[in-house]
């Protein structure tokens, strides 16, 4: 049947097997945990090549910002005030419904040698703030690589993202082949999802039989917990930022609701990037401003991947039994703030960005990852569709903060009246302090 092709399917039936396994045969369960670690392994061989590109590229292609001067500049303040809304969001639910606490989990368990030794660099690093500030410098690039230390990792990477941008043409050719090498990362990813459902067998076989059937009702808790929290941070944060920008957040989600179900069946934000783009446009955005933030916003303002690492990273903490102060869960909180901005509209990247995060803290657990395994996939669809629907509402929001929104015209396609009777195009208005907008420009942006 067709259904049985859809990877969301094959994943659903693993992790229904994998329960099955655990609860009447705990003894095979819990052999079958090599399963899940193979994937941890799979999925930790890609993730620093992946961040280290994501990050160089974002920051590269930022010469469009430069062209678009305060556009960019309050983009970039939008995009890391909300994303920080969504990071502490995701923090406080989890701390306030506990989803992990009593499973109890004992982390000696999870480990195996290959993971004890990704971790014992990070830990190594641990000390003292200055300690922490020197370990983030690496002692050279290929060893931040060779020991996967995604810190040191984010900042070679920063750091050559912006000798990109200055370079401009010069620096296009390494762009390209940046481009290219990061299309070939994830589609390595996408092989590596495609063994996402044995893996959920056995990552969900070995829960349930080594912790009983008690930790699948933590889990569904953790995934009601996330998408609760995604309908509160759409409803409330971008329901204000909406009613401040004047328009209506339910008619607009009407207006994008095709673009939503796509979202919903293939869980990746990135799959409807051209539509979306088209329809903002339809709706009275500059073309230029749609051309900047929606692209920019794929990798900046994932506010449904940072509900998710925040959840997910406490989560792994409270079954673990893994103490963790308010000091601890702020530094978690601010390395998330950098780790978060690797991210793409891609399914399976929010799981790689976690895991470098865990990776880099030292302090949670990284193979308690294969707690989530059987409900990653599942909360990948409230991670997507957040993701979405929160690049569209920030859209509409920096272009009515800049002047670039047609707001009677906005107002008359979230209300479905028909064009204007002369059928011309409405060019949405010019941005103000007499800035212009080229053609050069919007080619660039989009």
């Amino acid at each position: 049947m067709k259904v049985l092709g859809k990877l969301y399917v094959q994943v659903l039936i693993g992790v229904s097997l994998g329960i099955a396994l655990g609860v009447f045969w705990p003894e095979v369960g819990v052999d079958l945990k090599p399963l899940g670690d193979a994937f941890i392994k799979l999925i930790k061989m890609v993730f620093a090549p992946i961040i280290f590109a994501t990050v160089v590229l974002g920051i590269a292609k930022m010469e469009n910002m430069k062209e678009l001067g305060r556009v960019g500049a309050r983009a970039l303040i939008y995009f890391e005030v909300l994303s920080t809304f969504a990071l502490v969001l995701g923090l406080v639910v989890v701390n306030l419904a506990q989803p992990g606490v009593g499973m109890n989990v004992d982390p000696a368990t999870l480990d195996t040698k290959s993971i004890a030794s990704y971790t014992s660099a990070a830990a190594a690093g641990s000390g003292s703030f200055t300690d922490f500030l020197l370990h983030i410098i690496p002692a050279s690039v290929t060893d931040a690589f060779a020991k996967n230390e995604i810190l040191p990792i984010l900042l070679f990477s920063t750091l050559l993202g912006i000798a990109l941008a200055h370079l401009g043409e010069r620096g296009k050719p390494v762009v390209d082949v940046l481009e290219s090498f990061s299309h070939g990362m994830f589609h390595i990813v996408g092989m590596v999802m495609r063994v996402a459902p044995l893996a959920a067998c056995g990552a969900m076989a070995f829960t349930v039989g080594k912790y009983g059937l008690g930790s699948i009702v933590s889990l569904g808790k953790l995934m009601a917990t996330m998408y609760i929290t995604c309908f509160l941070f759409v409803v409330i944060v971008l329901g204000f930022v909406a009613r401040l920008s004047g328009f209506s957040l339910w008619k607009f989600l009407k207006y994008l609701k095709e673009e939503l179900f796509t979202v919903l069946g293939t869980s990746s934000s990135e799959s409807v990037v051209p539509q979306l783009m088209g329809k903002l446009e339809k709706a009275g955005v500059s073309k230029p401003v749609v051309g900047l933030v929606i692209p920019s916003g794929l990798t900046f303002n994932p506010d449904g991947q940072c509900i998710y690492y925040t959840m997910a990273a406490i989560f792994i903490a409270q079954a673990t039994n893994t103490p963790l102060s308010l000091t601890d869960q702020l530094i978690v909180l601010g390395v998330l703030l950098l780790t978060s901005k690797g991210s793409a509209g891609v399914t399976g990247s929010g799981f790689i960005t976690l895991a470098a995060t865990l990776a880099s803290l030292g302090s949670i657990p990284v193979a308690g990852m294969v707690l989530l395994l059987g409900v990653d996939r599942f909360m990948s669809e409230a991670r997507a569709i957040t993701n979405t629907i929160g690049n569209a509402v920030g859209t509409l929001a920096i272009a009515k903060w800049v002047g670039a929104l047609d707001s009677a015209k906005l107002n008359r396609v979230l209300d479905g009246q028909p064009e204007a009777e002369s059928h011309r195009a409405e060019a949405a208005p010019a941005l103000h302090n007499n800035q212009t907008v080229t053609p050069a420009t919007t080619a660039s942006g989009a």
